[in-house]
């Protein structure tokens, strides 16, 4: 990464801002990205202004990056008119732009949002079937499916990280087998960024006692996560068992009223 130059997208975010100042070292140039106008926080900093649904600002925020850590997007239910124009068409014109400037890394942030509806006793992996638990869970699968494309097609090599519970520490008894602690999230984007694979699904998700999601995809391109909810909640809490892995986001109140 030294030698290189990556994109954020969605760099004033809560991963974005997290991810910017773990990347300035490590990384000889950074393009930070966003709707809002950021200020470069270091010397081999650039900012650009990002419309997901503008080409010609995803063109010139791609121009001359070796890689794209692709953050950017609607992060929670919403209308799916909304939904699909930002996280899919977005990302697809993101894709394009990559295509045409030849770009050659993608980290994309998914969600685990695409598979909520999945029973809290089954183990999920890469090869585990898309079961949205709402409209911006259909989004997340949908971009998925657009960056297999391109890689099958355009040769774009590809991570996509489905994204668990980012939180300085877990609060919730779902947290339990979904927290992602700050720590461990930078060692993902680590391993997505230098992995040799062409193309990668993973959890993105800390070492937790109680898991949903299998560790084997993650381990397959070097994340090896360290912390654990158990350590905060204690071992006795565990996920509710009689709710979708979504749990409260799974249900249809939770798209109803967002939608």
């Amino acid at each position: 990464l030294r030698e290189q130059t990556w994109l954020i997208t969605g760099a004033a975010g809560r991963i974005g801002q997290g991810l910017r100042a773990h990347l300035q070292p490590r990384v000889e140039h950074l393009v930070v990205a966003d709707l809002l106008r950021l200020t470069p926080q270091s010397t081999n900093e650039r900012s650009v202004h990002l419309d997901l649904n503008d080409p010609a600002t995803v063109a010139e925020a791609v121009a001359g990056v070796h890689g794209v850590v692709h953050l950017a997007g609607i992060a929670d239910e919403a209308p799916l008119a909304d939904l699909l124009e930002t996280n899919v068409l977005g990302t697809c014109r993101l894709l394009e732009a990559m295509r045409t400037h030849n770009t050659p890394r993608l980290v994309y942030a998914s969600s685990n949002r695409a598979t909520g509806m999945h029973p809290p006793d089954t183990i999920l992996d890469d090869l585990s079937p898309a079961r949205p638990d709402g409209l911006y869970g259909v989004s997340k699968a949908s971009a998925e499916a657009l960056t297999r494309l391109y890689c099958d097609k355009f040769a774009i090599n590809v991570v996509n990280m489905r994204i668990g519970t980012f939180e300085a520490a877990p609060t919730t008894p779902r947290d339990a087998a979904t927290w992602l602690s700050p720590q461990d999230a930078w060692r993902a984007f680590d391993a997505a960024m230098t992995t040799s694979a062409t193309f990668a699904t993973f959890y993105a998700v800390s070492a937790n006692t109680h898991r949903f999601w299998s560790l084997e995809p993650g381990h397959r391109i070097g994340y090896h996560p360290v912390d654990d909810a158990a350590d905060h909640l204690g071992p006795h809490i565990r996920p509710p068992q009689d709710q979708p892995q979504a749990g409260p986001m799974a249900t249809a109140q939770y798209t109803l009223e967002r939608a």
